[in-house]
């Protein structure tokens, strides 16, 4: 095999400063340490489950929360009751009740 072709195989698997394809391509497996090594100290097991998006996370999980909720209920009251009011105060600006 060239060694091109190799490196191209083991790219996505194996970091290019640990396995050379001469290292990788050799008869004997003495060179692999490094190698093995490398990988032993990666953590094992099924990888820690991924929270996104916002109802992963403020509703779901650890921090689950209604807060969110609770924020743009007053968030939207704030902001009808500062348009109602403007147009309240535009309504008396020329003519008295």
């Amino acid at each position: 095999m060239h060694a091109s072709l190799i490196r191209r195989q083991l790219g996505g698997l194996v970091p290019p400063k640990i396995a050379t394809p001469k290292l990788v391509s050799g008869g004997s497996g003495a060179g692999l340490g490094p190698l093995v090594d490398f990988y032993s100290k990666l953590p094992k097991g099924a990888a820690a489950a991924r929270v996104s998006g916002l109802k992963g996370r403020f509703f779901n999980g650890q921090n689950a929360s209604g807060a969110p909720l609770v924020y743009l209920i007053v968030g939207l009251f704030g902001i009808g009751y500062t348009i109602d009011y403007n147009m309240h105060l535009k309504h008396h600006k020329n003519h008295a009740h």
